[in-house]
């Protein structure tokens, strides 16, 4: 039987690679000494010292792709972002376990991530199997739409891109449809992503989400794109 909710909570809250923010009013970090801490475009040098390009998951859920990318791209600081802290543990735990010194879990909402994250301080971002929000009236809330991609571009390098995975016809047409509209660039586009030729290993990763396969989808579907300039 697994950990309790509060049993990983605790958890979440000795690990040296996890943060939590816990104010929406008042947006800061607080690491495994209950201190604030403030690394807003000094992650790579003063938290993993490495000097590193630093990938964001968000949405991480569980943490699949956050724990695929340290141990594949060790040149490389992962950074999974969610709110859940009861699911960022598994990864959390994984990283920890794995003594993996590339990755770290930012448990906060995903509005605020422009608090935690400095301008031009990121490389990538992966969206894999975000809720869709099916209801028209939900869709200011899906992570591509025209608000998200507002704060993506305050910590997107210039070049940076944004890949999303998904089994939502909805998500999957809805992106297109503000990618265009927004002025981006679409570097790759499968409908059909496993009967695709694509030649980034990431992305036969599959998450908890894709096996429960919520939509009923046939198809994976993913899009890589970079943000136009405003």
């Amino acid at each position: 039987m697994g950990k309790g909710k509060l049993a990983k909570f605790d958890d979440l809250s000795q690990m040296p690679h996890v943060f939590q923010n816990f104010s929406w009013s008042d947006p800061q970090l607080i690491n495994y000494q209950k201190e604030a801490v403030n690394y807003n475009g000094r992650w790579a040098t003063d938290f993993f010292q490495n000097g590193q390009p630093i990938i964001l998951e968000l949405a991480c859920g569980y943490g699949e792709y956050t724990m695929a990318m340290a141990e594949h791209l060790p040149n490389h600081n992962i950074i999974g972002v969610d709110i859940k802290g009861n699911r960022i543990w598994t990864g959390a735990r994984y990283i920890q376990e794995k003594q993996l010194t590339n990755a770290a879990f930012v448990r906060t909402t995903i509005d605020l991530i422009h608090h935690f994250f400095g301008a031009a301080e990121i490389s990538e971002i992966w969206i894999p199997f975000p809720d869709p929000h099916n209801r028209h009236s939900k869709q200011n809330k899906r992570l591509t739409s025209p608000k998200f991609l507002e704060l993506y571009r305050k910590i997107l390098m210039p070049d940076g891109v944004i890949h999303l995975k998904t089994d939502s016809d909805l998500l999957y047409k809805y992106t297109l449809e503000v990618v265009e509209k927004e002025g981006c660039t679409i570097i790759e586009n499968y409908r059909d992503l496993y009967n695709s030729p694509f030649a980034n290993p990431l992305l036969s990763v599959s998450t908890r989400y894709e096996r429960l396969n919520i939509s009923g989808a046939d198809t994976i579907k993913y899009v890589q794109f970079r943000l136009g300039q405003k």
